[in-house]
């Protein structure tokens, strides 16, 4: 029942700026984590940043190729998670998912490389050129 839906991909010059939006329908958890990951031809699959809810609160990890670029929120009344990529490299070409981990276990919150993604989103490409 749940479906996550990617869009705003496209080409874009190297310096350029690009926000991506995934839509996310049947998915009413109060303990949660939404995921942006991103991988390129021949390369093993990189998560970008991770948002993990447990309750009212929330907080967000990044990965050091992005960190201070990229920025990923979520609005929780539009059940829509975000990622605005800022000052985009050739690097950041890769096919991006949108994921999301049900039922949060609190350990999540402290190490969230270990939420268990069980949705995904079929991708949204994302083209950068010098």
């Amino acid at each position: 029942q749940v479906q996550l839906v990617e869009s705003g991909g496209g080409s874009v010059q190297s310096g350029g700026s690009l926000r991506l939006s995934c839509a996310a329908s049947g998915f009413t958890y109060s303990s949660y984590c939404m995921a942006w990951f991103r991988q390129a031809p021949g390369k093993e699959r990189e998560r970008v940043a991770t948002i993990v809810t447990i309750g009212s609160g929330s907080t967000t990890r990044y990965a050091d190729s992005v960190k201070g670029r990229f920025t990923a929120s979520q609005d929780n009344v539009k059940n829509t998670l975000y990622l605005l990529m800022n000052s985009l490299k050739p690097e950041d070409t890769a096919m991006y998912y949108c994921a999301a981990a049900p039922n949060a276990s609190p350990s999540w919150w402290y190490q969230p490389i270990n939420c268990e993604y069980a949705y995904w989103g079929q991708g949204t490409q994302v083209t950068v050129s010098s």
